[in-house]
């Protein structure tokens, strides 16, 4: 079978948390749902998957791995008690890589103060510095969590009610080194599609999104202050910052190294064999091929910085029918 990268999913993105509960009830309060969980108590870890589940979510009752927008924490057992544990947020040496994950919301004033008012800090508050159209929340283990709106921010100035039911899962940031070979390997290997570039000459640094858009094509130019992503999920930011490129020694953190924190993001594919064997022949560098190790179903590909990628099949209902149905005489 061959492999249609129109058809793949920026799935999820992974982050370590200390202790899984105080990391839930944050994202919760951000409308988030468990819709996933990975037990591993030989391995000492477990995995929670959490997305926006509503009726008015984007994907809602959809299987985990046929969706955009997932956050992965990761727990390894005993962190919680750890009282000289922390991770890595990535915004600061000599972890500097993942930058941040964003959500879009209805209304930005009404939602950033709905977190301030259940007691989280900020890195960035709407009324700091110049930009007046985003915040910078921070997670329960200082991850840096960006708030936008999808509505015009002068429209909702004296909105008071936000509905964490409409938001969604934006964007991961990842700072990259040479914005020209990051963009050749996400846009030609891994067959994303660029949604949206802004460069900022005055501050030295570019930022690159893009996402696997599927039949929805590319969205047009910003329309009153609002971003034309905004309300898009499984979208991925590069940043560049100028010169680093002529850095022979320059590197990212990729986040898997100490100090740990960003793990990897995800993409689902319609036929993992057919895509592996695609990036094999583009020339990936891999992580974790399908064959190494035990688990046979999942692999995992290095970027051009050295960030993990992980490649697994989207499940598809009906073929997983047809599979049962072929080994066992009948369908379950």
């Amino acid at each position: 079978m061959a492999t249609d990268p129109q058809k793949y999913n920026l799935n999820h993105t992974m982050l370590r948390v200390k202790d899984p509960k105080r990391t839930i009830k944050f994202y919760e309060l951000l409308g988030m749902k468990q819709i996933n969980k990975i037990e591993m108590p030989d391995s000492g870890f477990d995995l929670y998957f959490l997305a926006y589940d509503s009726p008015k979510a984007v994907s809602p009752g959809a299987h985990w791995t046929d969706r955009q927008g997932i956050l992965e924490l990761t727990h390894n057992h005993g962190t919680e008690d750890n009282e000289s544990f922390k991770v890595n947020n990535g915004n600061s040496d000599p972890g500097k890589g993942f930058g941040h994950i964003c959500i879009s919301v209805d209304a930005i004033q009404a939602a950033c103060q709905r977190i301030e008012d259940a007691g989280y800090k900020f890195q960035k508050k709407l009324t700091d510095g110049r930009m007046r159209s985003i915040a910078f929340a921070l997670d329960p283990d200082g991850y840096w969590v960006e708030i936008v709106s999808f509505n015009p921010v002068d429209k909702t100035k004296n909105v008071k009610e936000t509905n964490p039911e409409t938001y969604r899962f934006n964007h991961s940031m990842i700072r990259v080194k040479d914005h020209e070979a990051s963009l050749k390997f996400y846009r030609g290997t891994m067959g994303m599609t660029l949604l949206r570039t802004l460069e900022n000459a005055s501050g030295g640094f570019n930022l690159y999104f893009l996402g696997y858009p599927g039949g929805a094509g590319v969205p047009e130019d910003m329309a009153n202050g609002v971003s034309p992503t905004a309300d898009k999920e499984g979208v991925l930011e590069l940043t560049w910052n100028y010169g680093t490129e002529k850095d022979p020694n320059f590197k990212y953190h990729n986040g898997n190294d100490e100090p740990q924190g960003f793990g990897h993001i995800a993409i689902t594919v319609d036929d993992i064999e057919a895509a592996c064997k695609r990036f094999e022949e583009k020339g990936v560098n891999w992580k974790k091929r399908m064959t190494d190790g035990r688990m046979k179903n999942i692999a995992f590909v290095l970027d051009p910085d050295g960030y993990w990628i992980e490649v697994r099949f989207t499940y598809d209902s009906k073929r997983a029918q047809l599979l049962t149905s072929s080994r066992t005489g009948r369908p379950e």
